[in-house]
């Protein structure tokens, strides 16, 4: 085995249990510590290292080190950066036989990194290589964590379609509801690029579910200062997307886990829970109506009624139960109306979408009716959680009457 390579046979389970970066146990002459992990970028890996060290040879000469960290590549992405070991002699393979994840990969160079600020990067040439010329004077200025941003000034996407930008947003959207301490903190939570102090994670338990481990590091490191460099995400240069299915499954996780293990149920985790009480009262009455058993109407008006039921429902447990935090603050009947009339004509609109929705996936694309309706109102949650959360129950400024007394 090349010198500087390494393997890990930890095992699949071993995802599971939080990691822990340790502290330096000794002054080192190392600075930086890159890690880049890789699954299949065999075509691009050997591009990406020559031009990173070219890069950081010339502002940490002999003060770097650069780690992959592959999840044994069939395409033999490992074997290939290993032959680059003995022209980069600053190079470290580690390769996982059993262990799998992009988050997790990157603590594990993290766990074996030597250097005081620690980094990650993308294999694939997605993340300009020069773009470590700009992160580092960041860091040299003092910031515990400096991000190379999407969407910060001069940053953006190459060639994204409409499709892949709403994805983009909707992803972040759901992360400042569900997280918004943590996601208002950086204009790219999302991001995969950035150097952070080992000083503000060191022996913090960090449990990373997929690819975003930025979120796990801003809610549960000690991060004070932070500075954002923007960058120009790229087309990948060869191989495949890796976001799938599961990938977002794994980031709903992710957010959900982070929001139960800070502590924070907060009203979106308690709108989602009437939520499932609505969507029983739904349902029910729906087969009730629908049903060729039971009553038999037309869909349409049997989801019209099932729905305003729901609806009027949720508000009550809304106005008693999650947002009462508001309504201490708005008692009254005059004021309770005035709620149930906003929450209702929100949720009339979002009934639309999901009738719309209902119907064009029970009546044109044959799921059956139940299934489609359940879909139809995972969908529209999040549009009615943030509308009613802004109109429904705004928490107003006081107001002052004409002898400056408040009201």
């Amino acid at each position: 085995m090349p010198q500087g390579t390494l393997t890990s046979s930890n095992h699949p389970q071993a995802s599971t249990v939080p990691i822990q970066i340790p502290p330096l146990s000794q002054p080192t002459s190392v600075q930086l510590s890159l890690v880049v992990p890789t699954y299949n970028e065999a075509s691009s890996i050997c591009s990406l290292i020559r031009q990173l060290c070219a890069h950081l040879d010339k502002i940490l000469p002999g003060a770097y080190e650069l780690i992959v960290v592959d999840d044994n590549s069939p395409d033999y992405t490992a074997k290939v950066a290993q032959e680059l070991q003995e022209e980069f002699p600053q190079l470290q393979v580690i390769c996982r036989d059993h262990e799998r994840g992009l988050a997790t990969a990157v603590l594990r160079g993290w766990q074996a990194a030597r250097g005081e600020v620690l980094g990650v990067m993308d294999g694939d040439l997605q993340h300009p290589p020069e773009i470590v010329l700009k992160l580092w004077p960041a860091i040299q200025e003092g910031v515990d964590l400096v991000v190379g941003s999407r969407y910060a000034e001069s940053g953006g996407v190459s060639h994204w379609n409409l499709g892949r930008r709403l994805v983009s947003r909707g992803a972040q959207w759901i992360g400042l509801m569900l997280l918004p301490g943590v996601f208002r903190r950086v204009s790219d939570p999302l991001s995969g690029l950035f150097l952070v102090r080992r000083q503000a994670i060191a022996g913090i338990p960090l449990s990373p579910k997929g690819y975003k481990l930025l979120v796990e590091v801003l809610a549960r490191g000690r991060v004070r200062t932070i500075a954002e460099v923007g960058y120009i995400f790229q087309e990948r240069q060869n191989g495949e997307s890796k976001i799938q299915l599961q990938t977002c499954l794994q980031y709903l996780h992710h957010l959900i886990a982070l929001r139960f293990s800070l502590g924070q149920v907060g009203s979106f985790l308690r709108f989602s829970m009437v939520g499932l009480s609505g969507t029983f009262v739904d349902m029910t009455l729906l087969y009730l109506f629908h049903d060729p058993r039971n009553l038999g109407w037309d869909l349409a008006i049997s989801k019209l009624i099932a729905s305003e039921v729901a609806i009027l429902n949720n508000f009550l447990w809304n106005d008693l139960w999650t947002f009462r935090h508001v309504t201490r603050l708005q008692p009254g009947l005059w004021n309770r109306l005035q709620r149930l009339v906003k929450f209702n004509v929100i949720c009339l609109i979002g009934l639309l979408l999901n009738s719309l929705l209902l119907i064009l996936l029970s009546e044109r694309l044959g799921i059956h009716y139940l299934l489609a309706n359940l879909i139809a109102i995972g969908i529209v949650v999040f549009w009615n959680f943030y509308l009613n959360a802004k109109l429904s129950w705004r928490v107003a400024a006081p107001r002052s009457d004409a002898h400056g007394s408040q009201s």
